[in-house]
């Protein structure tokens, strides 16, 4: 088994029709809600992404077949005075789980992260993802917390 991560060049129309595809695999997933991309999305996310300074992508290729996506986004920690990365999506199609592609993609954004001065990584997950939890805290991550007696961080949305 032979295993590829790559950033994503989003001008190429082969790695866009890949991401595209693993993005629906995972919003089709209970874990990423269960429904489909809209048209919308699958025909204008590779360009908006290509047009943002902050994102970039990261493919992983199991002997030459798509195998896992993460999505990533710059952002600023003020406390740190620093960049950080959002990993903002991770998928791996189901039938390469479970071979070290997801810790393999996290490398590549560890590096990429490095080389653009970040202080951290961060991503959020649902409670009921036991497994994906389990593979976080195998790579280094953690709940955020400043102190116990706050307790953790918590990841809400406002839908606009």
């Amino acid at each position: 088994m032979t295993v590829n991560i790559i950033q994503v060049d989003y001008h190429n129309p082969r790695h866009a029709m890949h991401m595209i595809e693993l993005l629906d695999c995972y919003a089709t997933d209970p874990m990423g809600g269960g429904v489909a991309l809209s048209d919308y999305t699958a025909q204008n996310l590779v360009p908006e992404l290509a047009n943002r300074n902050d994102a970039f992508s990261v493919i992983a290729y199991v002997d030459g077949q798509p195998a896992g996506l993460t999505n990533c986004f710059e952002g600023f920690s003020t406390f740190a005075c620093k960049p950080l990365i959002n990993i903002h999506d991770v998928v791996v199609a189901s039938e390469y789980r479970r071979m070290g592609v997801s810790r393999k993609m996290f490398d590549k954004v560890e590096e990429i992260a490095k080389d653009r001065g970040c202080c951290k990584l961060t991503l959020e997950l649902l409670s009921g993802n036991s497994i994906a939890q389990a593979a976080y805290e195998n790579y280094g991550f953690k709940q955020y917390q400043l102190d116990d007696e706050n307790g953790a961080a918590m990841f809400w949305e406002k839908q606009l």
